[in-house]
């Protein structure tokens, strides 16, 4: 038996997202046994992220920035309802909102392709309990900028469906099960390879605010973080 595992666009460095509903088996991926008392290395990355006490939370809002070479390039204020799945954007003096699961227009569903993007960067971690992917063995790797030793989990996307399926993700993280730098390779070979560091804890959920290249030239990070 499998267990099931449920889940940006490049809007502007990446993400893909998922909404199928099944875990794939192949000789190099994991199959979990739904049966076994061993909780999976992508569960415990999702709890040691506060996953329970972002369960409680009625409302978060934060703001999305990107920085290339100095120059802010992206900058988008969210406000989300986790509970109702309401969510509002305010960018560029334009403000939208919708409700996820909801029939979306074109303009609603390009803020969507945003949101999706920008969660991702902000709670990757629980996306390890609401997607839909293959993983490898977990097994001990050299992190690309650090150089330190650290655990390795490889997340890989599959099949159809989602805003760009076939992503994978590289993540690098310690004996806390707390990411520290991952590796984005899109679905057509573009990668990024960054650090998540800077956390700080908001009602119980851990955000990393930064999240920067080797040398520094990107940066993405997040400013406003509130949580109710």
């Amino acid at each position: 038996m499998k267990k099931i595992f449920t889940f940006l666009i490049l809007s502007t460095l990446l993400i893909g997202c998922k909404d199928n509903s099944k875990n794939s088996e192949s000789d190099e991926t994991v199959a979990v046994d739904s049966t076994s008392t061993e909780v999976p290395v992508p569960t415990k990355l999702a709890i040691a992220n506060g996953m329970e006490k972002f369960n409680e939370l009625n409302e978060l809002d934060f703001t999305f920035n990107v920085s290339v070479n100095g120059e802010v390039r992206s900058q988008r204020d969210w406000k989300w309802s986790p509970k109702t799945n309401k969510v509002t954007l305010s960018e560029k003096g334009e403000t939208i909102s919708y409700t996820k699961g909801e029939s979306l227009d074109s303009t609603a569903m390009a803020a969507d392709q945003k949101f999706i993007n920008d969660t991702y960067w902000l709670l990757f971690p629980y996306q390890l309990m609401w997607s839909t992917y293959e993983f490898y063995p977990v097994q001990t790797a050299t992190a690309p900028i650090s150089n330190k030793e650290m655990q390795q989990l490889i997340i890989k996307y599959i099949g159809s469906g989602g805003y760009t399926p076939g992503d994978t993700y590289k993540l690098y993280f310690g004996d806390d099960f707390m990411i520290k730098e991952w590796t984005y390779v899109s679905s057509d070979g573009r990668e990024l390879t960054t650090t998540w560091e800077d956390y700080e804890t908001f009602k119980g959920v851990p955000i990393a605010k930064m999240h920067k290249s080797a040398d520094s030239t990107f940066q993405l990070y997040f400013t406003n973080i509130k949580a109710e």
